[in-house]
């Protein structure tokens, strides 16, 4: 019997950043196959035994190989440790795609998710601030799956990781901005990257729009002016390393 062919291409990246409407973009185009799911969270499960991986189970989770490009989506394994590890132990020549957004927006888009979801309690402010001591007891160490909301947007070291792992030309950073804006260029981007056909672009779309509900909490100024200090080192690498690409 022959071997499954291996998954081509998964969108690693970032949690709140535009992954879920690319994922949908991408479900429309005839010539992927993509996983029936959108997050398969695969590898960053801890609980696989990953001295002897079943592939298998990754597998099943995509339609029959029929000879078109197998990618998934699951935002979190640009940020979870050894996710990427994993990935490149699995299939060294994996394409991976990379959504970045403005990190102090992210932060906030994903406390408003967790918020909403019931998993947070405490105001934006503070989580941001002290409640990144929660981290400490987390684990894996200094990793969590719905309090790292300051965490997630240290974009500089995340990529600087995957790049130690792939080769550049295995990556493709977009913003999500710019497919929020016009996604003509970003999808063309991407279907380029893959090697499929170029379609005409859809007209935009919102996804997973946030819960109209009463927060407790907005974003202030001195939130963003707070937030963007922390994140002012890591900017300039990543400026630097995509700079430099």
């Amino acid at each position: 019997m022959a071997a499954d062919p291996l998954v081509d291409f998964i969108v690693a990246g970032v949690q709140k950043g535009g992954t879920t409407a690319l994922f949908d973009y991408l479900s429309e185009h005839p010539g992927v196959a993509l996983s029936r799911e959108k997050e398969l969270h695969f590898f960053d499960d801890e609980a696989r035994d990953w001295a002897r991986p079943d592939y298998g189970a990754y597998h099943a989770a995509f339609p029959p190989p029929d000879g078109r490009p197998r990618g998934e989506a699951t935002p979190i394994y640009v940020y979870w440790p050894r996710s990427l590890e994993r990935i490149a132990a699995y299939n060294p020549a994996m394409k991976l795609i990379v959504m970045l957004r403005e990190p102090v927006e992210r932060a906030w888009s994903h406390w408003r998710m967790e918020y909403a979801r019931g998993a947070e309690t405490r105001p934006f402010a503070w989580c941001v601030r002290e409640g990144r001591r929660r981290l400490f007891d987390a684990v894996p160490w200094g990793h969590h799956r719905e309090f790292s909301y300051v965490e997630r947007g240290f974009y500089g070291d995340q990529l600087e990781r995957l790049f130690r792992l792939f080769p550049r030309d295995q990556a493709l950073i977009l913003q999500a901005e710019e497919l929020r804006r016009d996604p003509g260029p970003a999808l063309a981007a991407v279907q380029g990257f893959l090697g499929i056909a170029n379609r005409p672009a859809p007209p935009s779309r919102e996804t997973h729009v946030g819960v109209a509900m009463d927060y407790g909490s907005v974003l202030t100024d001195e939130d963003r002016d707070y937030l963007r200090d922390v994140y002012a080192a890591d900017q300039a690498r990543l400026a630097a390393l995509l700079g430099a690409g």
